[in-house]
C-alpha cells in the first residue's frame, strides 16, 4: 500500500459537525496540493429476510456478521466507502448505528475507523410495480417489484465518507424509465413475433431502469469536487430466454458510460428534473457491484467492457492471491474460465457461475491511479478468517479499494 497522508479530523463545535482537515506540511512553493483518496465498494451483504431486522441486528454490538464486515472495512480503511446490499432504513437509521456500534469500535484487533459522512437514499428493491412483470400469470412478491426484493429497501445501498458530502447537490435516478433510454435492450417475448414486447405497453410506462437506484455523490475532497456514481445493477440470471435480468444488467451499466460521455448523455433526466450527465472536467469515480465479468458468467455483449474500454475511464486491475488461490482449490467452473483469477472479487458457486469479478472502482482519467487492491487473503493469512469459505463469515464477495491522487 501507498504511504498516505493524515486523515482529516473532525469536532463538534455548537452541535454542528466541522472538518478540520489534517494539519498541513509545508508546501512547495508554485507547487499545487495533492491528496491520497482511497475509494472502496464493498458488497457485505448486509441484507435482512424481512422490513426492520436489519436495523434490529445494529441496534446492539453483538451481531457477529457485522462485526467481521465491519473488520474487514477497518483493516482497509477506505476514506470513501460504497456499501451494497446493505438494507434500505429511513433516516440513515442503520447507516447510524452500523457506525456507531460497530465501525467506530475496533474490531478483532482493527483501529476503529470514523465516517462522518453519509448518503443513504430510497432503492426501487421490493417496491411493487402493480404489474405481472415475470409474466407469471399473478402479481406481487419480490420478481415483480420495481426491483428483486422481499420488501421496500432490501439489498440497498450507503455511501459512507470521511471527506463532505455535497447533499444538496446529489442526484438520484431512481425514477428513470427503462424505455427512455435510446436503444434500449428491452426483453423479447419469445412466444410472440412482435419484438421487444415482454413488457405491455403498460409496464413500459412505469418500468424503471435502475434495479436499486443510480447515485451521483459529490465528495468535496479538498477544493476539489469528486463525484462518486453509485450503483448495483440486477445479476443477468434469475429469469427465463427472454433475459430481461440480462438486457436490464447491460443497460445499468450502460448508464454510466452514457453519463460519463457529455454526446450521449442528452436523454438523462434526474429525480428532480435535471437533465444531462458530468462535464468532461469533472473527476469521477464509478463504484459498485456491477454484476458482470469481462470473461466469464451470463452478462450480456460483455456488459462490462462498456465502462473498463471508454476512453474516460481507468481499470486499475485490483488482484489478491487470495483469489488466485481460491480459484485453484475450488476447482469446478473455475477451471474452465478464461479470465485471470488474480482479479476476481466474488467466491460464487463452484458448479456455476465459479469465481468472478464483479465489482469495481473505477476511475475517471482526471485522478491518477496510485495502488489498488481486492481483500481477499491466502489462508495462510490470518486475516482470511474475515473472508473464510462457504458459509462466509461476512459475504461472498470481497472489498475492492483504488487509491488515487486527487489534485486539490
Amino acid at each position: 500500500m501507498s504511504t498516505r497522508r493524515p486523515f482529516a479530523a473532525v469536532a463538534v463545535l455548537g452541535g454542528l459537525l466541522v472538518s478540520l482537515g489534517a494539519v498541513p506540511a509545508a508546501a512547495e512553493p508554485h507547487k499545487q496540493k495533492t491528496i491520497e483518496l482511497r475509494v472502496a465498494t464493498y458488497n457485505l451483504s448486509l441484507n435482512r429476510a424481512s422490513a426492520g431486522e436489519l436495523e434490529a441486528d445494529l441496534s446492539s454490538p453483538g451481531d457477529q456478521q457485522a462485526r467481521t464486515v465491519a473488520e474487514v472495512i477497518q483493516r482497509t480503511n477506505p476514506d470513501i466507502i460504497l456499501l451494497n446490499e446493505f438494507d434500505y432504513v429511513p433516516n440513515q437509521r442503520a447507516a447510524d448505528l452500523f457506525r456507531d456500534n460497530y465501525l467506530s469500535i475496533g474490531q478483532g484487533g482493527a483501529d476503529p475507523v470514523d465516517y462522518p459522512y453519509a448518503f443513504v437514499a430510497p432503492s426501487n428493491t421490493g417496491i411493487p410495480s402493480g404489474f405481472d412483470l415475470n409474466n407469471d400469470g399473478s402479481i406481487g412478491g419480490g420478481d415483480d417489484a420495481f426491483g428483486f426484493g422481499a420488501f421496500d429497501g432490501q439489498y440497498g445501498m450507503a455511501i459512507l465518507s470521511k471527506y463532505p458530502i455535497a447533499a444538496e447537490k446529489v442526484r438520484t435516478f431512481q425514477n428513470f424509465l427503462w424505455k427512455d433510454m435510446p436503444g434500449a435492450l428491452l426483453p423479447d417475448d419469445p412466444a410472440t413475433a412482435e419484438p421487444a414486447d415482454w413488457f405491455s405497453p403498460d409496464e413500459l410506462e412505469v418500468m424503471r431502469l435502475s434495479s436499486k437506484s443510480h447515485w451521483d455523490v459529490p465528495v468535496q475532497v479538498g477544493k476539489k469536487t469528486v463525484h462518486v456514481l453509485a450503483s448495483h445493477p440486477t445479476p443477468p440470471t434469475f429469469d427465463g430466454p427472454e433475459d430481461r435480468n440480462g438486457q436490464r444488467n447491460h443497460d445499468e451499466i450502460r448508464f454510466w458510460a452514457d453519463y460519463v460521455t457529455p454526446g450521449k448523455s442528452k436523454y438523462i433526466i434526474d429525480d428532480a428534473g435535471k437533465k444531462r450527465g458530468l462535464r468532461p472536467s469533472q473527476p469521477f469515480v464509478i463504484v459498485g457491484d456491477q454484476n458482470a465479468d469481462p470473461f466469464d458468467g451470463d452478462s450480456v455483449d460483455v456488459a462490462i467492457d462498456q465502462l473498463l474500454d471508454h476512453k474516460r475511464i481507468v481499470d486499475p486491475l485490483p488482484a489478491s492471491e487470495g483469489a488466485v488461490e481460491a480459484s485453484a482449490l475450488q476447482g469446478g467452473a473455475n477451471a474452465s474460465h478464461q479470465g485471470d483469477p488474480r482479479h476476481d472479487t466474488a467466491d460464487f458457486a463452484d458448479t456455476a457461475p465459479g469465481n468472478l469479478r464483479a465489482d469495481y472502482v473505477l476511475p475517471s482519467r482526471k485522478l491518477r491511479v496510485l495502488d489498488s487492491g481486492v481483500f481477499w487473503p491466502t489462508q495462510a493469512d490470518p486475516l482470511s478468517r474475515l473472508t473464510g469459505v462457504f458459509p462466509f463469515p461476512s459475504s461472498d464477495h470481497r472489498l475492492v479499494w483504488v487509491d488515487v491522487r486527487v489534485r486539490a
